[in-house]
Formats: C-alpha cells, structure tokens, sequence
C-alpha cells in the first residue's frame, strides 16, 4: 500500500495459494479504486492487452478514435486504476515489452490513435510465481527495473488453520490434519514444490463429504483420509526429477506420519493402550524405562540343569559339569548342527546356574554377531539423481537461477546443484517372542536382530521390537545400542505369552514415523504369523510402506499366515526355518 501511494509499480512473487490476488483486492477495495483484472498465457497478445481497432467500424469510418476499443491496461490508464496482470512470466516477450513505456513515462504510443498518458492514480501491479518452469519465460531486466518487487511466502502454521476454519467452517483436527499435510509437502526431499492452503481446503472439504457418505459421522478411519488426500493434495505437488514414486505413494507417507503422530500421547516413555487381546487385557507398546523394566521382569524366569539335558541330548557335553561350558564339543555340535548348537546356547543363556548363564551368554552373544556380520548385505540399490543445496555436484543453472530470483546467485545457499545418492532406508525389525518362539527360533531371532542392527551404517536406520501380548522397544528409531546387548535381551524375552500382530505392526508405524528423511520405510517381521490376540493385522499391514516377513515355521497354516500378511503389506515372505535360511533371507531384504 506505501508502494502504491509513492507513485511505484509493483511486484509481487510467491508461490500460488499465498493470497497475492486476495490481498490486491482488498486494497483496491480500500482504497475504493477500479481493479483491471488480466490473466497472462502465451495468448495475451499486444491488442488483447491494450485495445485494437473494430474492424466493422474501420470498413465504414477509417482508423479514427472513434473505432478504436480500449484493453485492459488503456482502460486502467484512462481511469486511474489499478492493473492487475497475473502469472506476468507466462506473457510473451513483444507483449511485455509494450509495458516498459507505461511503467517509466506513464503512457504508451499506440498506432493511428497517438499518444494515451495514464491518469495519476494509475498503476501495475503484477504477479508471478517464480519458481515454476513449465510454460514461463524469463521477465527482461528492463521491467524488473521499472517495479518494486515483494516477496510472499507461505502464511505460518497458525494463520492458514484460520484460512481453512473460515473456508470450510471447520475447525479441530481435521484441520490441523490437513494444514500439517500441506505443509509438510514443502519440506519434503523428494518433492519439488508442495501444496499451498488450496490443498488443505479441499482436504478438509473431501474428508467431511466422504465421513457422510460412508456413514463416519465426524471420525475418520485410515482408507477415508487417503482417499480424500490423494484426490486433494496428490495433484499439486511436483515430485523431485528422478524420483522414481507416485505423488499418491509420498502422500501416504506423511499421512501416516501424522496419523502415527496423533495416535502417540504427549508422553513417549508411557505404555500406550492398544486394542484389547482376546484375553480381555490391553497390550501396550512399551519404551525407555517401562521397556527395560519388562525386560527385567522377563530374566528372572530360568531354565535348571535337568530341563535344559532334557530339552537337548547333547547338553551334558556342552556343559559336563555345573558352571562349566566344552567350547570344543560346542564347536563340534556347530559344526554338524548349528541350528541345534544356537538353540542350546540360547536356552543356556536363561540357565538357573549363574556361571553358565554367563558364559552361554558371552559365546551366544559373540556366535550371533559374528555370523550376522559374515554375510552383512552388501551396498547394492538404486542411487539417483537428486537436487542439493551448498554440496558438490553439476550445477543446475535453472533452479539456481530460480533459487536467487532470476538473477546470478551471490550466496552458497542458492547454488543448486544435481548429483547422485541413493535412498536412506529405514527398518522396523519386528520380533514375535510369544509362547511359539522357543529354542530354534529363539536362536534365529537373536540372529535377525545382529544382522538388521549391524547393516545400519550409512544407508539404514533400524529398530527392533519383540512382541507377545505387549510390544517391547529393544531398540528405538534414533537410538544406539550394541548388537549383542539386543542380543541377551531376547534371550531374557524368550517364548511366552500370546501373539498379538496388529499391536506390533502399530508399533513399527510408530517408529518408522520418526525416521529421519523420506527414504523408503520397511518393516521385517520376524514370526509364523498366527494371531492369538489382538485385533486383525491386515488393515494395520496394509498402513505401512512395505512389510516382508520371516517365517521360522514350516507348518502349512503359518506358511499361509505369513505370505497373506506379507501380500497386504506389499512386501515379499521368505522362509527362515533354519540358520542357514535366515541368514540368506535377510541379506537378501537388507541388500
């Protein structure tokens, strides 16, 4: 408005949902002038802009004043208006140069009709988004020079829930839904340019359209607010060149990102209420404190001497005697069956007698590591091009161009350049420790543990979560811990109690929901898939990115449990009935 009353034409630049056209309405509004609206496209010809001559008129009058008819911008001229000229980088080249003159001398030559001066209220405004490429051309410097150019960004969080709740009339969480979404689509890595306030207006608009007609009354389940942040968001972002997912695909993420969010209490460290098991108790997912507690409570339960010889035939040559362990006859039983050597060390490790309890743990916990790290999956993937900011790389002179304005960029921060890299991946490592997870599989989930944890180097982040009745976090999304540490903390959680998988995969959407960056999101379930508690596991798998499960169960029934769950998670199932299996399967999933 002070550039406005100062005699100065103007320029406003920001990205489109940002209120450019709202705000110039308002002040023409008041200051109670005339407003000439023109929309730029490569149509806007010199005569649509400022007028031309009737052709009937012409054939019968000659080109006099009286046949000519005033555009837009001579109509503005004449009146004292304001002009408004929309997406000004969209208009061809001959047609904005005719503003050059009426910007600078306040007036224009048109032929046969002379010289038009503007009145002394008129001015230009224009409008452009700068960061678009497609179908723009780039303004000369001559019409940057002749206007005062201001900046408009996004409005902040707090302002466009206001907009939302005065569009829709709805205000709560579907609008702090919604307006989170949007503005979570700017920040994105793998997204170009992300969704202004329109998209959450029509998201929040959808969402109350779709709850009445499926009958949600003002609740929403997961497949609703999909479908309607798919049909509202999905087309106004740009993903990132050379990203190779679906604008539906990034969506999904962050809607479960939030959803995920919102299902968590203020609280991280409390053990949050799940769907109640059929034994009529809740399960919980348990962290920090509450988690290491359960952990504890857990190793307080032994195995004696008698049930251990009784379990394994080759026990009293392992352990001839009490406190001892026969590293040679160990080996020896590794080397002809290591299945059934890990399956004794992992009950030893849980022995009543400290001294073996201690030394199965030490030789368990220095075997697993071991063979998990043999045959660590190699750095095989896709890598692709992505844009990076103040890094090394090609330079990519039209977003640098774009970054600074259109002018040469002058700071680190507004040199865009390409280069390749390859997606950070994240991983959940879901372990089922309920009463089917005894001896072998007890033994190969320590396993899976090593393994996922020791492949989380540059290109992973991992966590891993035993469950039975509850879910116990071993290992947080962010967290560090050495692997045999996780290790001996399965061994304490070993087979017992029921198994409840929609509780566990709840709980790998909480985890993978604070992993950093955009990389792909992998949950890896380790268990024969039977649900014994809990409610259906199905929809919970079909909410996470990709779901692969291991199957440490040859029985037909968990066989057709763990390839129908890993089918709704869009994943693969491999079978990890022995060492050997699981160790080839999960380097397989990791590489």
């Amino acid at each position: 408005m002070v550039a406005l009353a100062a005699g100065r034409h103007v320029l406003l630049e920001g990205p489109p949902g940002t209120g450019k056209s709202t705000l110039l309405r308002a002040i023409a509004d008041e200051a109670e002038v005339d407003l000439a609206f023109v929309e730029g496209n490569a149509e806007l010809t010199p005569a649509r802009l400022i007028g031309h001559h009737d052709p009937a008129l012409v054939l019968d009058r000659g080109y006099t004043a009286d046949t000519w008819v005033d555009g837009p911008m001579l109509d503005a001229m004449r009146g004292g208006g304001l002009l408004y000229l929309e997406e000004l980088n969209r208009i061809p080249e001959e047609t904005l140069n005719l503003l050059i003159t009426a910007l600078a001398e306040g007036e224009v030559h048109v032929p046969r009709l002379g010289r038009v001066r503007a009145a002394p209220a008129f001015r230009l405004v224009a409008a452009m988004n700068p960061f678009d490429a497609v179908g723009t051309a780039r303004v000369g410097q001559a019409v940057y020079d002749r206007m005062c150019r201001i900046a408009i960004g996004y409005q902040d969080e707090d302002a466009e829930r206001q907009i939302v709740e005065r569009v829709t009339t709805i205000g709560g969480e579907q609008a702090r839904l919604a307006v989170a979404l949007t503005r979570l689509t700017r920040d994105h890595a793998d997204i170009r340019m992300g969704s202004s306030v329109r998209g959450a207006v029509d998201f929040v608009l959808l969402l109350r359209g779709l709850n009445e007609l499926r009958g949600l009354g003002s609740s929403s389940d997961r497949a609703t607010v999909l479908d309607a942040a798919h049909a509202a968001v999905s087309g106004r972002i740009r993903v990132e060149d050379g990203c190779d997912r679906r604008p539906e695909d990034l969506i999904t993420d962050l809607v479960d990102r939030l959803l995920a969010e919102t299902d968590e209490e203020p609280d991280r460290g409390k053990g949050r209420p799940a769907e109640p098991p059929a034994d009529g108790g809740f399960g919980r997912i348990l962290e920090n404190d509450e988690a290491r507690a359960a952990v504890d409570a857990a190793a307080s339960r032994t195995l004696g001497r008698a049930t251990l010889a009784r379990n394994h035939q080759a026990f009293t040559a392992v352990s001839p005697a009490v406190g001892e362990v026969d590293e040679e006859a160990l080996a020896d039983l590794f080397a002809d069956d290591p299945d059934e050597a890990l399956a004794l060390l992992a009950d030893a490790a849980t022995a009543t007698d400290p001294a073996l309890r201690r030394a199965a743990r030490r030789l368990a916990a220095r075997l697993i590591v071991r063979l998990a790290g043999e045959e660590r999956a190699c750095d095989r993937g896709v890598r692709r091009m992505v844009a990076a900011v103040g890094e090394l790389g090609d330079l990519d002179v039209e977003r640098s161009l774009e970054r600074a304005g259109g002018h040469r960029p002058r700071r680190r921060e507004d040199v865009v350049v390409r280069r390749w890299q390859a997606p950070r991946r994240s991983i959940c490592l879901l372990v089922d420790r309920s009463g089917s997870m005894r001896g072998e599989a007890v033994a190969r989930a320590a396993l899976a543990a090593a393994a996922v944890v020791l492949a989380a180097r540059d290109r992973v982040s991992c966590s891993v979560v035993a469950f039975a009745r509850d879910a116990i976090v071993l290992l947080p999304h962010g967290g560090t811990r050495p692997p045999s540490a996780i290790v001996e903390d399965l061994f304490d959680l070993r087979g017992r109690g029921t198994t409840d998988l929609a509780l566990a995969l709840r709980a790998a959407r909480l985890q993978l929901a604070r992993a950093p960056g955009s990389g792909e999101r992998t949950a890896m379930l380790l268990s024969d898939c039977e649900a014994t508690a809990g409610g259906d596991p199905f929809p919970v798998a079909c909410g996470l990115n990709r779901l692969h499960v291991l199957g440490p169960s040859s029985a037909p029934s968990a066989l057709a449990a763990g390839r129908a769950l890993a089918a709704h998670g869009s994943g693969r199932f491999e079978a990890a009935d022995t060492v050997d299996a699981l160790t080839r399967a999960v380097n397989r999933l990791l590489a």
